[in-house]
């Protein structure tokens, strides 16, 4: 059987690094044997300082995300998309939002999907097996059993595999979010969790927006990435938030945009906020305008992570094609 190169797979040739990926044969096996690269490699020819600093570029980017950046054939084209989608995306929506119509449509279309969805997940933490539909989430008077097992099922499930393929930032997120579950479902009271319930059709329907918007940088080896999943999800993140943002953006000059009163004969979240919960109108704008913020901060972080990463990745593959480029001619190889 024809030896392969540890890192790309490609046939293995005579030297020490592969002539395909620029890697290095014992260093590539090292990272995929223990994660990282061990001192205890065979002697090389002495390198010129462009060959050194580009094999480190090399094996710093193989060992950040060697896996799924596999996926990943053209890195160039990547970071313009990393760089490009998701200001495009707000753009577009923003630009959609202006009209009464476009409004209409991503209201109609996109919203409100995220908005029963933002409903159903807030209820789910807080212990109600709430079913989300397209106009109403129906929430039950009491909570229930099936809902907070299924959604701590799935978070230790997510912590497992997290465990599994070594991605401690997963596995500290997934115990992030029992911290919640565990407050909303046994500690607060049962008008309380009513509360959180209603304001979390657009609370957290925008943070739902924004984890659309993020999962664009995430999953290259899932179909996010192979089936064009996360384009998508751009679009639907970008334009919910949007269309909800807005809404308490202008509320705060323009008590008139506030959706408070009744919608097909019923009391809008707004309305139920503040006739059954007690808050201000001023105090109502406030929280959501907030939030909104939070989660903009929240993306724009997620979004210099995403692009310094493929960045970095371009700039790796560049490095390992000079370092490629410079072994082929070096004389004695």
């Amino acid at each position: 059987m024809t030896e392969t190169c540890p890192w790309c797979s490609a046939p293995r040739g005579t030297g020490d690094d592969c002539p395909r990926c620029g890697a290095n044969y014992a260093k590539a096996a090292a990272i995929r044997a223990h994660g990282r690269a061990t001192s205890a490699t065979p002697a090389a020819a002495p390198a010129t300082p462009d060959e050194a600093a580009t094999g480190d570029a090399t094996l710093v980017c193989l060992h950040e995300a060697p896996e799924e950046w596999k996926e990943v054939s053209d890195a160039e084209l990547e970071l313009k998309f990393c760089i490009a989608a998701i200001p495009a995306a707000l753009l577009f929506a923003m630009a959609f939002h202006a009209s009464g119509f476009g409004a209409a449509l991503q209201r109609i279309f996109l919203t409100m999907p995220v908005h029963e969805f933002g409903h159903a997940l807030t209820a789910w933490f807080c212990g109600y097996t709430a079913i989300p539909t397209l106009w109403k989430t129906l929430v039950p008077e009491t909570r229930g059993f099936i809902a907070p097992v299924l959604l701590a099922g799935a978070i230790g499930y997510m912590m497992y595999q997290a465990r599994e393929s070594d991605k401690p930032v997963w596995l500290y997120a997934g115990a992030a979010l029992l911290v919640p579950q565990v407050a909303c479902t046994f500690v607060i009271s049962a008008k309380n969790a009513n509360m959180l319930i209603t304001f979390g059709g657009d609370g957290m329907g925008m943070i739902i927006a924004i984890v659309l918007m993020a999962s664009f940088f995430f999953g290259k080896r899932t179909q996010l990435y192979k089936g064009s999943l996360r384009w998508g999800f751009v679009v639907i993140g970008a334009a919910s938030f949007v269309d909800i943002y807005a809404t308490w953006w202008k509320s705060r000059k323009d008590d008139n945009a506030i959706p408070y009163g009744t919608t097909g004969g019923m009391a809008t979240d707004a309305m139920k906020l503040v006739d059954d919960h007690g808050w201000t109108l001023p105090l109502l704008v406030h929280r959501y305008v907030v939030l909104g913020v939070c989660c903009l901060i929240t993306l724009a972080c997620i979004y210099a992570w995403g692009v310094w990463r493929a960045k970095t990745e371009l700039e790796a593959r560049r490095a390992a094609e000079k370092k490629a480029a410079w072994e082929a001619g070096r004389p004695g190889r």
